[in-house]
C-alpha cells in the first residue's frame, strides 16, 4: 500500500512566492537572491521576464543595483509553461507586464510541484493595482511586500511616482522617470501635479 509518508517523500511540493512593492524597493534583488540560493542547492532553475523589458539587458534580469542573472525573455505567459519542463524553481520578473494567463500558469506549475517565485510592481504610477499582480498575491503561498525609501522624507515608500508627463500605464523607466514616495509625499506630489 502506498503510504502517506511515501507520497510526501516522492512528491515535490510546489508553491508560489510573490515579491511585490514599488519601484526601487529591491524586488528584483530579492528574486535574484532566492534564485541564486536555489542554484547553490543544485536545483534546476529557469528565469523568465517579459520581452518588452529591455531596460538593462535583452536576456538578463538586472536589478537597479546591477546584480544580474540570465533569463529567457518571453512574449506571453503561455511560453513560460512550454519552456518549463523538468524545472525545480521558476523565477518570473516584472510580472505586472504579463497577460492575465500568468495566474493560471503559476497555479499549474505549483500544482505540478514547481516552486514559482514571482516579482512585480503591485501598483502602477496612479496607485492602482497593476495587471495580474493582485490575483497573483491572492493565490500565493507567501507574499513579501518590500519597500523603498521615500526620497522626500526618508520613511518607507510603497508608491512609484512618475516624474514625466505620460498617461500610459506601461512606461519602462528608471530614476529619471520615477521616484519612490511614501503615502503622504505621494499624495502631496499628486496634488502639486494636478495644480491643487
Amino acid at each position: 500500500m502506498f503510504s502517506e509518508n511515501k507520497f510526501r517523500e516522492t512528491h515535490r511540493r510546489g508553491s508560489i512566492e510573490v515579491i511585490c512593492g514599488s519601484m526601487f524597493s529591491g524586488k528584483t534583488e530579492e528574486l535574484i537572491r532566492r534564485l541564486k540560493r536555489a542554484k547553490i542547492a543544485r536545483q534546476n532553475v529557469e528565469i523568465f521576464k517579459p520581452a518588452v523589458d529591455v531596460r538593462y539587458s535583452d536576456t538578463e534580469v538586472v536589478s537597479h543595483d546591477s546584480n544580474s542573472i540570465h533569463s529567457t525573455p518571453v512574449e506571453n505567459s503561455a511560453s513560460i509553461l512550454l519552456l518549463s519542463e523538468n524545472v525545480d524553481v521558476i523565477g518570473i520578473d516584472e510580472a505586472q507586464f504579463f497577460d492575465a494567463g500568468i495566474v493560471d500558469i503559476c497555479n499549474q506549475l505549483a500544482n505540478n510541484g514547481t516552486r514559482v517565485i514571482v516579482a512585480g510592481l503591485d501598483m502602477d504610477f496612479k496607485g492602482n493595482p497593476f495587471g495580474p499582480m493582485p490575483a497573483l498575491c491572492a493565490i500565493a503561498d507567501e507574499v513579501s511586500k518590500v519597500h523603498a525609501i521615500c526620497v522626500h522624507c526618508g520613511n518607507l515608500a510603497n508608491y512609484s511616482h512618475r516624474l514625466v508627463s505620460n498617461e500610459k500605464q506601461v512606461m519602462l523607466g528608471e530614476k529619471n522617470e520615477y521616484q519612490p514616495l511614501c503615502r503622504a509625499c505621494y499624495l502631496r506630489a499628486n496634488d502639486q501635479d494636478s495644480g491643487h
